[in-house]
């Protein structure tokens, strides 16, 4: 279990910092995807309340504007357990099989507006995925 006081966030470039820490309620989201993010300048903190378990894929930061395919991984992260999602780390998710998930989020009170970088594998490769197990 990680304690409170050892979880080191990061959030660079900016000044003064804002962070917002909410709930979002998420809908029925499958399990198919086919655009990977990434934030370049914060970590980002993600779990499920209620218990419910959860599916998302991730890739390593890399200085290129597309994460490698074969460095993609899914994980099913268990509704008692949260993620921190290093600087730049590309992630799908989250998706789950459930009707209704709430996570709560950490991260810039901007981060999807000056820190969000999508990569299309549809658009640019004719790919989507689905994770599956």
């Amino acid at each position: 279990m990680v304690q409170a006081s050892s979880l080191q966030i990061y959030f660079t470039g900016f000044q003064p910092v804002s962070t917002r820490f909410y709930i979002m309620r998420l809908h029925h989201r499958g399990r198919k995807f086919d655009r990977i993010t990434r934030h370049e300048r914060c970590t980002q903190c993600l779990g499920s309340l209620g218990g419910k378990d959860w599916l998302i894929t991730v890739a390593p930061p890399r200085e290129t504007s597309q994460p490698r395919l074969e460095d993609l991984v899914a994980f099913r992260i268990p509704g008692s357990c949260f993620i921190k999602l290093e600087l730049g780390t590309w992630h799908a998710g989250p998706y789950f099989d459930h009707e209704v998930v709430d996570f709560y989020n950490l991260e810039l009170s901007d981060t999807n507006i000056v820190d969000h970088f999508s990569y299309n594998f549809l658009n640019k490769e004719n790919l989507q995925f689905e994770i599956v197990g």
